[in-house]
């Protein structure tokens, strides 16, 4: 009995419908952002030293095949003059004004070595066998205006080896925290530049990350391997220590 008004309903209701059904989605994250990523190199001078020299002593040399080539009494006479010499080092060090606590002595190293004697009937050299024994030792200096005077010392006092000086820093934290402040003011740096060049406004920061840690490896100085067969050719200069450091930054572009 009212079939038209129903129809014009229906009508209505697809009418109504249909702009609903042509409306394109609206994106989910419509925020707009400059990332930026920036890498800062701080060159730093070093303020701390530590110098690593080594003392040893060897056994005679005896034949390779000798029953007494590992003679006990022989180590123990070698070990005895090795320990003797370390004590007078640490001592002479200390009388030259060196803290005890700043010199630390290593464990003791035992190792053979093989030699070649004098030429035997048959043209031949005789194989020779002898122990040496290491003990290591380390000097931290905070003062690297001392360091020639503990070179002058450990050459007096007789150290047989000179391995070299390792540059470092007192306060690692305060330089790394120095970089990073560094790698970040230059994302600033760059973004704000971008932001400039484009003709956009920064908003704040949404993010921030690493890209590499500050870290940095000690500067080494090589010196004489032997302190006994040249003299010691140092260069006292300790040079700069670079730490590096890296962030990746991104900012929200203001509409």
């Amino acid at each position: 009995m009212f079939p038209r008004p129903t129809a014009r309903l229906l009508l209505g209701c697809l009418l109504i419908a249909t702009p609903l059904l042509g409306t394109p989605a609206i994106a989910a994250d419509t925020s707009r952002q400059l990332s930026v990523q920036a890498e800062a190199t701080l060159s730093v001078v070093p303020d701390r030293a530590t110098l690593s020299a080594r003392l040893w002593e060897r056994t005679p040399a005896v034949p390779r095949d000798d029953e007494h080539s590992g003679d006990p009494e022989a180590l123990r006479e070698a070990r005895e003059r090795l320990e003797t010499r370390a004590g007078e080092l640490i001592r002479a060090l200390e009388a030259a004004g060196f803290e005890r606590d700043a010199i630390s002595a290593g464990s003791l190293t035992v190792q053979p070595e093989h030699l070649a004697g004098s030429r035997r009937e048959d043209g031949e050299r005789e194989p020779l066998v002898r122990t040496r024994l290491d003990r290591p030792l380390r000097i931290q200096l905070d003062d690297l205006e001392r360091l020639p005077g503990l070179l002058d010392a450990l050459t007096e006092a007789g150290v047989n080896a000179l391995d070299g000086v390792s540059y470092d820093l007192a306060d690692r934290d305060a330089a790394t925290d120095e970089a990073m402040v560094k790698a970040l003011e230059r994302a600033r740096h760059k973004a704000t530049l971008m932001a400039e060049t484009l003709g956009v406004t920064l908003g704040p920061v949404t993010s921030v990350s690493e890209t590499r840690s500050p870290a940095f490896q000690p500067r080494m100085m090589a010196m004489s391997a032997d302190a006994r067969e040249s003299a010691v050719q140092a260069e006292y200069r300790p040079g700069t220590i670079d730490i590096e450091a890296g962030v990746s930054v991104n900012w929200e572009i203001e509409p």
